[in-house]
């Protein structure tokens, strides 16, 4: 008898799907069965979703040079910064001066039979000098400074018209215009950079004080008239390059006063007229005019000396240069060596290198200088560090200019880099004229207040203590 496996109660009946759901067992285990059977067999509902939020967006990759470049914004956005680079830019140049001088000067020094160190010494005592005209011209408040224009400049007009006068005045190189002291020499000329700066600076405040430089009269008198005094003084005794600084300098005062363009060029066209006539009046400078471009020493009677020699001296110097102290040309090739062709030496001694590291430090130095006159409220600070940005500048690129064969040899040294102590003096009480101005700044003021006096020895004292007590701890764990 066949049986019916799937019929109830057969062995593959489904007798539990037959069930009514009330007698359906609780499902074992898992979460219903957890709870008490309480929710089985109904059915299960979607979890219900909020709104959808928007992704956030992803990062964006870190980039080394942007993150570099915010780092030195926020680094030179701060209120002490210019006060470190015109004061570490400067000591850096005049350091490196000091060297190249020894190392330029010590052939020169032996041809005259005198000591190896003879004109480093010297330079030496003027650095140190120097060193105290600029740590008193950053202490001096500006209405000391101001003080001190009208007496410099007259001091400066005096001694001047001094070199004149036989039996004072002293020829260097074709040009009267040094006074000489026995053991040191001065040249007036240099101090009147620093002295129409300081005087041009204050009378231009002055009459900016009153609303009298919108009219054309007060804004060129006197201060035109006495520069061309001083240029007159200048250009008798021959030299052409320190007039043409001085007329940068008055350019630089005009254009920071706000003179019209239409002033500019009736100035620059009468400067530019008498320079023709200076030039075309004397065979030196003529003969220095048609040097340029010139790859023969002997050419002109041997005027091209000093420029060729120069660019051979460049040219050779190659990417690190010869070594320090190895230089060819300043053998007896290569005509003031230390002094304006100091920067020729340089680059044969310390290569492309070393060249890009001077030209990077009177960047910086100059950059600084005009952030100081940017960012001051006081018009006499303003045209101050304007007038002494327009100087060092306006003489570096003369002197660079003349070295690198673009611009006729002006006899100008490169300031201070070359050797001589009169041009090393005022400029670096103008250095600290910078420094005095950078420290006076609003915001430079402030900073300096709340580390109060004595900051740099106390963390000095702080490191040092450090340094002491985790020696001592590598030197007991080392005992161990």
């Amino acid at each position: 008898m066949a049986v019916d496996r799937t019929a109830p109660g057969g062995r593959y009946s489904s007798a539990r799907a037959h069930r009514p759901p009330t007698e359906r067992p609780a499902p074992r285990g898992g979460v219903l069965a957890l709870r008490g059977g309480a929710l089985a067999g109904r059915p299960r509902k979607a979890p219900e979703r909020g709104p959808a939020t928007p992704r956030a967006p992803r990062p964006a990759r870190d980039n080394p040079v942007r993150r570099l470049f915010e780092r030195l914004r926020r680094a030179w956005d701060r209120p002490l910064t210019a006060y470190y680079v015109i004061l570490g830019a400067s000591l850096l140049i005049i350091v490196l001066g000091l060297v190249m001088v020894y190392s330029a000067s010590v052939i020169t020094a032996l041809n005259y039979g005198l000591s190896g160190s003879f004109f480093f010494r010297k330079q030496l005592t003027a650095a140190v000098l120097g060193g105290v005209l600029l740590v008193i011209a950053a202490r001096m408040p500006v209405t000391l400074h101001r003080a001190l224009s009208y007496p410099l400049l007259v001091g400066s007009i005096a001694a001047m018209a001094l070199v004149q006068v036989p039996g004072i005045g002293h020829e260097i190189n074709g040009n009267q215009n040094w006074i000489s002291l026995g053991f040191f020499q001065v040249q007036p000329s240099e101090f009147g950079k620093l002295a129409l700066v300081l005087w041009g600076a204050d009378l231009l405040a002055r009459k900016g004080e009153k609303r009298l430089l919108n009219q054309w009269k007060h804004m060129l008198v006197p201060l035109v008239p006495v520069t061309f005094v001083l240029l007159g003084l200048i250009m008798i005794g021959g030299d052409m390059g320190t007039a043409m600084i001085l007329t940068a300098v008055l350019f630089g005062l005009l254009w920071l006063a706000g003179a019209p363009t239409r002033m500019f060029a009736g100035v620059l066209t009468f400067v530019g007229l008498l320079g023709v006539v200076l030039i075309k009046t004397s065979a030196n400078r003529m003969a220095r005019f048609a040097c340029l471009g010139s790859t023969d020493p002997t050419a002109f009677g041997d005027k091209c000396q000093q420029g060729v020699h120069g660019l051979y001296a460049l040219a050779s110097g190659g990417l690190f240069g010869s070594g320090l102290g190895a230089s060819v040309e300043k053998w007896g090739q290569l005509p003031e060596a230390h002094t304006d062709f100091i920067f020729a030496v340089t680059g044969e001694e310390l290569g492309l290198a070393g060249t890009l590291s001077v030209l990077g430090l009177f960047a910086a130095l100059g950059y600084a200088g005009i952030r100081v006159a940017g960012r001051t409220e006081d018009p006499f600070v303003r045209y101050a560090a304007g007038g002494v940005i327009t100087w060092i500048t306006a003489q570096a690129v003369i002197n660079l200019g003349a070295v690198l064969g673009l611009l006729p040899i002006a006899g100008v040294p490169l300031p201070l880099f070359s050797y001589g102590g009169s041009a090393l003096l005022p400029t670096m009480f103008a250095i600290g004229l910078l420094i005095a101005f950078a420290r006076d700044e609003p915001a430079a003021r402030a900073a300096l207040a709340r580390r109060g006096p004595g900051f740099g020895r106390k963390r000095f004292a702080v490191r040092w203590k450090t340094m002491r007590r985790r020696a001592s701890a590598a030197r007991t764990s080392g005992e161990r």
